[in-house]
């Protein structure tokens, strides 16, 4: 828990709130209906802009009984050290893109997931879903 010393729950909501806007944006921008890809190429733009710290296409390591398994899990992004995020391009988000994001958050150790599918009308009403896991039920709320 020593990486998230100096962090709040308040924190990662207020991030979570810059990335939906930024999700938002390049949605409003490009429109539904494209591949994942270019999203991803888009927000990695729209994240610059922001001045957002973030790394892209991040290896998921996964440990096995004390071992490194070489595996080809990629999270989309990670923001700021704390919040994954995957991208979707598809007509319903089923339970096992849930289940992906949720593993990308235990194998990372990361408190907070956010699942965002571009292909919808309004990314913040129905494109995008947040989730929280014990690593975030651990924080301070200010």
């Amino acid at each position: 828990m020593l990486q998230f010393l100096n962090m709040t729950k308040k924190y990662l909501d207020d991030l979570t709130y810059q990335i939906i806007g930024a999700a938002i944006e390049v949605h409003k921008t490009v429109g539904p209906g494209l591949l994942e890809g270019v999203y991803q190429r888009c927000s990695k733009h729209e994240y610059s802009l922001r001045k957002m710290n973030f790394k892209s296409e991040l290896g998921v390591p996964v440990i096995y009984k004390g071992v490194e398994l070489e595996t080809d899990f990629r999270a989309d992004f990670l923001i700021e050290d704390c919040i994954v995020v995957e991208f979707k391009a598809v007509e319903t988000i089923l339970p096992i893109h849930e289940a992906q994001l949720l593993t990308y958050m235990k194998l990372l150790k990361m408190p907070k997931g956010i699942l965002i599918n571009f292909t919808c009308n309004n990314i913040f009403h129905e494109g995008q879903k947040t989730f929280v896991n014990e690593y975030f039920a651990s924080l301070p709320d200010e």
